[in-house]
């Protein structure tokens, strides 16, 4: 994922004007019939001519050609009903904000993608009509979508949104640097300790000492702390994880938070770690220009990777790192999700938004997204078609991710905090760290002070949605 479209700060607000504006009707109505639950397949039946729909994404470059080709194939398919009108609308950030500016203006689009940190202020809008309503109305069969990835879109036992792009943590590896310094790429590190003891062989420096290839960088982000956490075994934030009710403290400045800040930050003291800032796309040129031996990143960044690598040095990958050898837990997954409009919106217009769900979190698609741009497939079954097993075959570095989500149990842990100020939260997190890498502030108070300063905020946004 492009650092620009994690980043960013929804507005505490948001959810409060979101709910007033449901209160009121919500979107703009089509003049069609309308329900407050999810319409069956006779809503298109009954429409005349095609039933046109808005879907806001955030898709760019080659994800945006995967994507207007799915689109394109799904209008073929429905010519005679349905037309997906697909509207790039900015960074995931970006769209949130231009999604609260429809809810003001009663001008929702029919169908929304929403990045994963998104899922709380989504249920909390009461904008949309949830994805297990249409499931149940449809007797569909969910038993191909990967459970742990319908596990963090499901909150209060519902499946809320329906999965597109999902992404996990990699450690990324330079094959020919660990071979140089005498390790064994195929048996990467599995700790903080192990990558900082790789790390102390991979480092090189020049006669003048100065260093040429350090052996680990990453960007300064606050998903990569949590990934660390739910590796643990432990939650993010009070409540199971915001899935009990609305979380009211956060949990990166406890020890967990503390032991992953100071071991950035003796890594970089020691000059094994290079400190590239927050931006993902710095970390990550870093990576591709062989300066760096191990990155942290997301899966969605393997096919850049292995286009930008090719030629220069042998790419590998591996799991996510854990920050002890004892830890019980697992990754927590990225992406983005499919929000249907619900208030304002026709039977018709809900249901094309369904069927064109249905279409795209299918096998056959979800295995020709998943070889067009680097995102796993969400239908395991997209696993078995011919076109993704030449892909992997081609390409085993794709395997790693899927070996990972496999053998993962789903838990309170691995299914994320349902934050609604998740982005402020991530934020936080972030001052902390960069804070404690810096040299500017102990670890232990950088990350609890940074994690207490969340408190007025949550209450802020409980308080706006009817909580605590």
């Amino acid at each position: 994922m492009n650092r620009s479209r994690r980043a960013g700060i929804l507005v505490v607000g948001l959810a409060a004007v979101a709910l007033t504006a449901s209160a009121c009707g919500g979107a703009g109505s089509s003049g069609d019939a309308q329900s407050t639950g999810a319409p069956g397949s006779e809503a298109l039946t009954k429409a005349e001519g095609v039933t046109a729909i808005t879907f806001w994404h955030s898709m760019k470059s080659a994800n945006a050609d995967a994507l207007n080709a799915m689109v394109a194939a799904f209008n073929k398919k429905n010519a005679e009903k349905i037309k997906v009108n697909a509207v790039f609308q900015g960074d995931y950030p970006d769209v949130v904000t231009k999604y609260k500016a429809s809810v003001q203006q009663r001008k929702t689009p029919d169908l929304v993608q929403i990045y994963d940190i998104g899922t709380r202020f989504m249920v909390d809008s009461k904008q949309t009509v949830p994805a297990a309503d249409f499931v149940a109305k449809d007797r569909h069969d969910m038993s191909s979508i990967e459970p742990n990835i319908a596990n963090y879109y499901t909150l209060d036992g519902k499946l809320r949104s329906m999965p597109l792009n999902s992404s996990l943590p990699l450690l990324y590896i330079n094959a020919d640097a660990f071979k140089k310094a005498g390790l064994d790429p195929t048996e990467p590190p599995q700790t903080l300790d192990e990558i900082m003891a790789a790390a102390k062989r991979l480092t090189i420096k020049n006669a003048n000492g100065q260093v040429t290839q350090y052996g680990f960088g990453a960007a300064i982000y606050g998903w990569l702390i949590e990934q660390l956490i739910a590796e643990s075994g432990e939650t993010y934030c009070n409540l199971e994880n915001g899935r009990k009710g609305l979380a009211t403290e956060v949990h990166f400045g406890g020890a967990t938070g503390t032991k992953v800040a100071t071991w950035w930050a003796d890594m970089v003291k020691q000059g094994l770690a290079t400190n590239t800032g927050r931006k993902t796309d710095d970390a990550q040129a870093a990576f591709k220009s062989g300066t760096v031996a191990m990155n942290l990143e997301s899966t969605s960044a393997l096919k850049g990777y292995l286009a930008a690598t090719e030629g220069r040095f042998a790419l590998a990958t591996a799991p996510f790192p854990k920050v002890d050898p004892s830890s019980d837990g697992g990754p927590i997954i990225g992406g983005a999700s499919l929000w249907i409009s619900g208030p304002g919106h026709s039977d018709a217009q809900k249901r094309a938004a369904w069927e064109f769900t249905k279409f795209a979190s299918s096998a056959q698609q979800q295995a020709i997204w998943h070889t067009s741009t680097g995102y796993f497939p969400v239908n395991r079954d997209a696993l078995d078609l011919p076109v993704d097993k030449a892909w992997v075959a081609r390409y085993p570095q794709f395997a790693t991710a899927v070996k990972v989500l496999h053998s993962e149990k789903p838990s309170t842990a691995t299914a994320g905090c349902a934050l609604g100020t998740m982005p402020q939260s991530r934020k936080a997190s972030e001052d902390g760290l960069e804070k404690a890498i810096l040299g500017q502030t102990p670890p232990a108070t950088a990350m609890g002070d940074a994690a207490k300063g969340m408190a007025s905020v949550l209450q802020q946004y409980n308080s706006s949605v009817g909580g605590n």
